[in-house]
């Protein structure tokens, strides 16, 4: 439901400049592999230590729910363009938002009280 509204840019003011949707959903999954360090892992994410604690703290997710990353990819995406509405972005700060919507990400990821996809505040923007 969530997709179907982005992708039709539904609800709230809508930008005067969209971002390409396949487009913004490629590089939401490399900032997640950025932010999650996924590329150092050749084999086995669970087999490698993880070299920060944002990546230490998704194992554990992960590690309790398969859905994890499936989860943490819809929450990026509303929180992304949650932050292009309240920009009033043009495509030409895509990656200003980008940037902002990792920090975001990874701040909610390190809450104490945050031990699943969903219990990060940011998770309520999903249908």
């Amino acid at each position: 439901t969530s997709f179907q509204r982005l992708l039709k840019k539904q609800g709230g003011q809508r930008a005067t400049w969209e971002y390409p949707f396949a487009v913004a959903g490629v590089n939401i999954t490399f900032m997640i592999m950025q932010m999650l360090d996924l590329q150092s892992s050749k084999n086995d994410m669970f087999a490698a230590k993880p070299r920060t604690f944002v990546r230490a703290v998704f194992v554990q997710m992960l590690s309790e729910d398969e859905w994890a990353f499936d989860l943490l990819y819809c929450v990026a995406f509303v929180v992304m363009d949650k932050q292009w509405l309240e920009k009033n972005a043009s495509y030409m700060e895509f990656n200003d938002v980008l940037r902002s919507t990792r920090a975001q990400l990874e701040r909610e990821l390190l809450l104490d009280d945050v031990m699943r996809i969903e219990d990060m505040p940011s998770y309520g923007l999903l249908c």
